[in-house]
């Protein structure tokens, strides 16, 4: 009896065995390159585990759908699944055979090849893609424009599409692409313009742009029966070669530039910010351009982040100091690859008159008006001399008195003058601070003084701190 049991379940299985099928498909064999391919499985049977699929051809899967149908044959429901996944081809390939469990059995599809050719261009097309420039020849920084067009036929029928820009390594992308949108009788064309530049030499690629482009088809189903479906086809715009050339030795920048220095005032008060603004504008290579700041002796300078939109490039830098100075050229060397010439463009010096304020040649001669005239020698008497000795004596003891007294004193004088400073005049402050900058301490309080009186930030500062400071190196 035992036996009787295996034998009637070995049956039953290879019954269920008998009832399970498996078929492969493909809605189209032999497609362009950017088609979309739907593979269909259809499955029947009982207990089905169905397969994770997630790539075919070496293609992600875009798509996935399914469907059930039940059918009665001779008394019996036959049940019946059909999955589908769609993908992009892009290469002749072969769809590998998939292993699916149905009813605890493997089962296996057939391999089904792919052959995929080249799209041929027409002017008649509905879809085109077409990459463009001037120019395949070039300095590293120099810009030129990259024409994208995108060419519609307006009979077309268009569900959806999706877009997908050039990749622009090794270029810089200049300020926001130029959209031209050009009617014509059959067509719409759309040009998209980008301005870039090459970032290093050699040979550089601007790869494909691609847009998928989704239609609406009647598809026959397993069962002979219609129905509408989306289908999606990829179009892919030429590939571009750039070369880029290196600059003349010494030269950093291309293009055709012009810069100019603005001041704000040229007449303030000692210790008063003036604020000097440089502009470069012209077309080139901007991003390679590094901060104006310059080193002056004696003034205390301090410099914004470069700034760039469109073709202008501003840096603002601010300079304090307590006597007249002047405000450096600022210049750049600049190749210019339309005239294959190397020029130097400057800026004006600007004077700036601090009022009220002692020039050195003026402190020399106060100087020279307080040397002391030469010590006439006179003979002396025995008498004066003893004068002389009495008088150098009591000068002796005033001298060492007044020593102590101030020594008894002076603690009083320290904090009199630290006292002196007002905290509230944070310009002064700031210059008192400067020298001591490279303390952690000191240049918490010197970032937030300058934030506060050249960047027009609100930030409080720490009354207790800043006295800390202000006596731990005794600033006066």
């Amino acid at each position: 009896m035992q036996n009787l049991g295996k034998i009637l379940l070995l049956t039953f299985v290879c019954i269920q065995g008998l009832h399970a099928s498996i078929s492969a498909s493909v809605d189209a064999s032999n497609v362009e390159f950017g088609e979309q391919i739907t593979y269909s499985l259809t499955l029947s049977g009982e207990d089905i585990k169905k397969p994770d699929i997630f790539s075919l051809c070496g293609e992600d899967v875009v798509a996935t759908g399914s469907a059930t149908s039940i059918q009665i044959v001779n008394g019996n429901y036959e049940k019946s699944y059909v999955l589908s996944y769609q993908f992009i081809a892009s290469k002749s390939c072969t769809i590998e055979p998939i292993e699916i469990e149905i009813g605890g059995s493997i089962h296996k599809t057939d391999s089904i090849d792919i052959t995929v050719s080249k799209h041929v261009s027409s002017v008649n097309d509905d879809f085109s893609l077409v990459l463009s420039s001037g120019t395949d020849e070039l300095y590293v920084g120099e810009e030129f424009e990259l024409t994208l067009l995108f060419r519609q036929k307006k009979s077309a029928k268009v569900v959806d599409n999706k877009f997908v820009k050039p990749e622009f390594k090794g270029f810089w992308i200049k300020g926001e692409p130029r959209q031209e949108v050009i009617q014509e009788k059959e067509f719409v064309n759309t040009k998209v313009i980008y301005t870039l530049a090459p970032q290093r030499v050699g040979e550089l690629s601007i790869l494909p742009a691609q847009i998928g482009i989704a239609s609406r088809h009647n598809t026959k189903n397993y069962w002979g029966g219609f129905f509408p479906e989306v289908k999606w086809k990829s179009y892919f715009s030429n590939e571009l070669k750039i070369i880029s050339k290196a600059l003349p030795v010494d030269v950093d920048l291309v293009g055709d530039f012009s810069i100019e220095a603005l001041v704000d005032k040229t007449d303030v008060n000692p210790n008063e910010a003036v604020n000097v603004t440089i502009q470069v504008r012209g077309k080139g290579n901007l991003e390679d351009i590094t901060s104006f700041k310059p080193y002056v002796n004696g003034l205390s300078i301090f410099d914004e982040k470069i700034l760039i939109k469109d073709n202008l490039l501003s840096q603002k830098i601010t300079f304090v100091g307590d006597s007249s100075f002047t405000v450096p050229s600022f210049s750049l060397k600049v190749f210019n690859p339309q005239t294959k010439e190397i020029k130097t463009i400057s800026t004006q010096v600007i004077d700036i008159n601090i009022k009220n304020s002692i020039k050195k040649e003026e402190v020399l001669e106060i100087y020279k008006e307080k040397e002391l005239s030469p010590v006439t020698v006179k003979t002396a008497t025995v008498v004066e001399e003893k004068i002389d000795k009495f008088f150098a004596l009591g000068l002796l003891v005033l001298g060492i008195f007044i020593g102590i007294l101030m020594m008894l004193v002076r603690p009083f004088l320290v904090f009199k003058t630290k006292k002196s400073l007002n905290l509230k005049d944070h310009k002064v402050l700031l210059v008192k601070l400067m020298p001591y900058k490279e303390n952690k301490d000191v240049k918490i309080i010197v970032d937030i003084l300058e934030n506060n009186l050249y960047k027009e930030e609100k930030i409080s500062l720490n009354k207790k701190d800043l006295k800390a400071v202000v006596n731990k190196y005794a600033i006066h």
